[in-house]
């Protein structure tokens, strides 16, 4: 069966993450209000600086874990 290939570029929808989430959300007033900074300087022990694979940002798991 012959099938043409539709220019998938043009489906993409580019979207700043201000537009995603709205002005009131509790996400916003969360990040506004709580210092996640603070969480680099509790774990930098915890992680190897030159072995293994790259982290993800341990802000990231923790926003994960509070939502």
């Amino acid at each position: 069966m012959l099938s043409k290939k539709e220019d998938v570029q043009n489906k993409f929808i580019l979207k700043a993450m201000e537009d995603l989430v709205p002005k009131g959300s509790l996400f916003r007033i969360i990040d506004k209000y709580i210092d996640f900074g603070l969480i680099y300087d509790e774990v930098k022990d915890l992680y190897c600086e030159d072995n293994g694979r790259p982290s993800i940002a341990p802000v990231v798991l923790f926003k994960l874990l509070f939502i």
